[in-house]
């Protein structure tokens, strides 16, 4: 088996707008097969398809493909557990890990504007989350 290279020791992504399979392949320390694979299991990676099936990879295609590397090989995870994690790290995912809901966003405002007023009662009903398994979500957080 070939020996895995570090992420480290990748080369730099030259600056050009799209990348043959082959190229992905070395940059990326992968086989092309191997790609042809996260293909069809990471439904992020999609390149561009043009004459006679020929993939062409973007950019941010081919730092997908490096972060898949590094959650496979250098961390350890399965194709399920990747496929999870970059699900998580999406920018969507953010999004939703922060909402709240308007309900618990006046109750939190409503003690906010309390405390600034002087209410001792506030601060604890603050401390204590109408809703338990909604944690308070804060500026600074």
């Amino acid at each position: 088996m070939a020996e895995i290279v570090p992420k480290s020791e990748l080369p730099p992504i030259p600056a050009k707008r799209y990348f043959t399979i082959g190229e992905v392949s070395e940059m990326c320390g992968v086989k092309p097969h191997v790609l042809r694979y996260w293909e069809q299991e990471f439904t992020q990676l999609k390149p561009v398809k043009r004459r006679g099936n020929r993939r062409y990879y973007q950019h941010h295609e081919v730092v997908l493909v490096r972060r898949i590397r590094e959650l496979l090989y250098e961390e350890g995870f399965t194709i399920n557990g990747a496929r999870l994690r970059l699900a998580e790290d999406s920018p969507m995912a953010a999004k939703q890990r922060k909402r709240v809901s308007p309900a618990e966003l006046r109750r939190q405002l409503t003690a906010i504007l309390e405390c600034l007023r002087g209410a001792p009662q506030a601060a604890t009903q603050l401390a204590a989350p109408a809703e338990p398994e909604q944690p308070l979500r804060t500026a600074a957080a």
